[in-house]
């Protein structure tokens, strides 16, 4: 079914029940299922008189079940510049990368000084970027930033100097009054990537009260 949507477009569960030699309420129902998965998604469009026709689409999830080379792609491209440039033109690229990283993440944190809210504020634009990112609150002032899935993993693990450029990108950020900890890495085999985060010292940011 999903092969259906990506090669034909948008189909009524009719069109897809009679291409899979089914009922389109048999189509129907399986469609619901994709959907609860996240991998298709209904519209409504409207098809003179009577009610509108829903039709099915791939979303992006569902695409992300078709093959991708785009990590074998980064990998080849890091490998043929160190070996255009060398290692240190390898560590210029990432180093302008990192910079550029946080640059865009201090505009996206502006005006929130608290840091439970800076916390939030950038797990919503690492779960933008597809690292399923949430923060937990522990006692004692102590987060967790939680990375349910790393979208450069092939390319961390070839280039192990990303994921380095991460924790940069995090302390720069957040502030050098927080400390940064990585306690769990996708890269050397957990589950997650999850990093242990407080403030040093009690002045500077405020672990909790609101602005």
């Amino acid at each position: 079914m999903l092969n259906l949507l990506k090669n034909r477009g948008p189909q009524t569960a009719g069109d897809l029940g009679a291409a899979l030699e089914v009922t389109g309420e048999a189509a129907r129902q399986q469609l619901e299922r994709l959907a609860t998965e996240g991998l298709v998604q209904a519209t409504s469009q409207a098809c003179g008189v009577g009610r509108p026709s829903k039709l099915w689409n791939i979303t992006p999830q569902g695409n992300a079940r078709f093959p991708d080379m785009h990590a074998a792609l980064t990998v080849d491209l890091m490998t043929a510049m160190k070996r255009a440039f060398g290692a240190g033109g390898l560590d210029r690229l990432l180093a302008m990368r990192t910079k550029q990283q946080i640059a865009a993440y201090r505009e996206r944190l502006h005006g929130h000084s608290v840091l439970h809210r800076r916390l939030q504020a950038l797990a919503e634009i690492r779960t933008q970027e597809g690292y399923m990112a949430e923060v937990l609150e522990q006692e004692n002032g102590i987060f967790l930033l939680i990375e349910n899935h790393c979208p450069i993993c092939v390319a961390a693990t070839a280039c192990i100097g990303l994921c380095g450029a991460e924790l940069e990108v995090f302390q720069k950020v957040l502030g050098k009054e927080v400390q940064i900890e990585r306690t769990e890495h996708i890269v050397s085999g957990a589950r997650r990537c999850a990093y242990r985060i407080h403030v040093r010292a009690r002045k500077g940011l405020r672990a909790r009260r609101s602005r």
